[in-house]
């Protein structure tokens, strides 16, 4: 019944996107024209319903691997089962050396999240197993569906998100972080807590800064960068997606999306307190 009520909240949300409530923003292409990037970005005010919009087509509409946006879920769903026992859970190295110096080593869930390590979360999703994580996928219907209409793991049960098997488009993206932040996703509250504190990166007089970052490659070669999350000041939550695509194999992603999102929330009022 839970898991129902939960699902009835995702449809009401995504229907809230509407002519009536969109604002298409054009002074934020800029942003992208001037990183040479394609992409979108949305932001929904919780206290009016509102959207603020660069590109809707491509946030309602298009479909992209979630890369490490994906933690946030298989952290909740790691979680759940028992297979993660408390942020506090240290898996050990796995002894390969990675590009990222802070994965090379051992680490806990609220590290591992943090530093968006591969290691960490591909062993979660092993343990966690393919029958299991496929049930909460249809539960929580995550993901763009297929031809078959259907979301389903078609490859390895530790790399799916990562491989453009599984996509997700930038719309469900953001209802799914505005659904953690009010605890209205279908697991305990205190591991949805969890994660939470975990994507706080910022926490100030002025703001808190809440995201996950994400990092792929579409069939082409392109490279796919997410930032997903929330900005809340005077205790007034706003959501956010930002997607990003570049066909450049010098871009330097983890740099240009974060500057974006901050340069594109701070035209908008925001790091003031003032919102």
């Amino acid at each position: 019944m839970k898991q129902f009520s939960n699902f009835l909240l995702l449809i009401v949300f995504l229907q809230s996107c509407s002519p009536n409530n969109v604002k298409q923003d054009k002074s934020l292409k800029k942003y992208f024209d001037d990183n040479k990037v394609e992409g979108c970005f949305a932001l929904m005010d919780n206290a009016s319903g509102k959207f603020t919009v660069h590109n809707l087509g491509r946030y309602r509409d298009s479909s992209y691997l979630p890369a490490s946006t994906f933690k946030i879920l298989n952290s909740l769903i790691g979680l759940q089962t028992g297979k993660i026992s408390s942020d506090s859970m240290v898996i050990k190295w796995d002894g390969v050396e990675r590009r990222v110096a802070d994965w090379n080593k051992d680490l806990n869930m609220y590290e591992a999240f943090r530093v968006s390590s591969v290691y960490y979360y591909q062993e979660v999703a092993r343990r966690i197993g393919k029958d299991t994580m496929q049930i909460w996928l249809d539960s929580l219907k995550y993901g763009a569906k297929t031809d078959t209409g259907k979301v389903v793991i078609t490859s390895a049960i530790d790399s799916f998100w990562l491989d453009n098997s599984l996509k997700i488009t930038p719309d469900q993206q953001l209802g799914l972080v505005k659904r953690l932040y009010f605890d209205q996703l279908p697991f305990f509250k205190s591991y949805q807590e969890m994660v939470k504190r975990a994507m706080l990166f910022e926490n100030n007089s002025n703001y808190r800064l809440g995201y996950k970052t994400g990092w792929g490659f579409k069939e082409n070669g392109n490279a796919i960068g997410w930032v997903v999350g929330w900005v809340e000041e005077n205790n007034h939550p706003y959501f956010f997606v930002l997607n990003i695509e570049s066909p450049d194999k010098d871009f330097d992603m983890s740099t240009i999306r974060m500057k974006m999102l901050k340069d594109i929330l701070k035209q908008l009022g925001f790091f003031e307190g003032r919102m």
